[in-house]
């Protein structure tokens, strides 16, 4: 039975996040009826990251409340199969507009689940922690590279349709300024490092979703 404390800021930011996931995810699911055609599979994958996600939160609150352990393999189980869910919604967005080369899609997965499994590795020390830190860095950076100056910014450049541009642009900012709250929270002790972790997936799982959703009303 859950137990929540009002001094408990961690566990309380998980409470917040699952239904918050949860009910988006439903939005999501609403609005896509009513979405142009084009963008019905890129707000699909949406309703994916968040309906997994809340799942995944539903499990760590319960962890983290009642038994006070770091959720750390629910965590990256979930992030494992959202991230690369919303780094190749890049691919989905230009491919609204234009046929786009498969290459990209899987260039932009390898380098999600590159960024993924090194930051668990490190974390849970299974490999040396600052190795696990550098090699995900290095892969968040080719993602950003490829969505600034790379073969993904440059079939956005190319398109005129002014929906994909903006949902392309606004989501690349999540990727470089949102996610950057990541790095920070593997730095920090546990407490901090979830409540960091929570903040990051409210803001950028839920936001990035609902930048779709809004560039397909367009």
């Amino acid at each position: 039975m859950l137990n929540l404390k009002t001094n408990d800021y961690v566990g309380i930011s998980f409470w917040i996040i699952s239904i918050a996931l949860a009910a988006t995810t439903g939005f999501l699911v609403i609005e896509r009826e009513s979405a142009k055609e084009k963008w019905k599979l890129p707000i699909s994958v949406s309703a994916l990251v968040t309906g997994i996600a809340a799942s995944h939160y539903f499990y760590m609150r319960y962890i983290w409340v009642n038994l006070k352990k770091n959720p750390v393999v629910y965590r990256y189980i979930d992030w494992i199969l959202t991230v690369p869910l919303q780094i190749i919604e890049f691919y989905l967005i230009l491919s609204v507009a234009k046929k786009i080369p498969k290459s990209l899609f899987f260039k932009l997965l390898f380098a999600s689940i590159v960024m993924i499994v090194f930051g668990f590795l490190g974390e849970t020390n299974i490999i040396n922690r600052t190795f696990g830190f550098i090699v995900g860095m290095i892969a968040w950076l080719y993602i950003l590279y490829e969505i600034f100056y790379g073969e993904a910014a440059k079939y956005k450049e190319q398109t005129n349709d002014e929906s994909v541009k903006l949902a392309f642009e606004a989501l690349k900012w999540i990727v470089s300024i949102g996610w950057a709250i990541y790095p920070l929270g593997y730095l920090l002790k546990k407490n901090n490092m979830n409540l960091v972790y929570n903040i990051g997936d409210l803001i950028n799982k839920i936001l990035f979703g609902l930048i779709i959703w809004y560039a397909s009303k367009l």
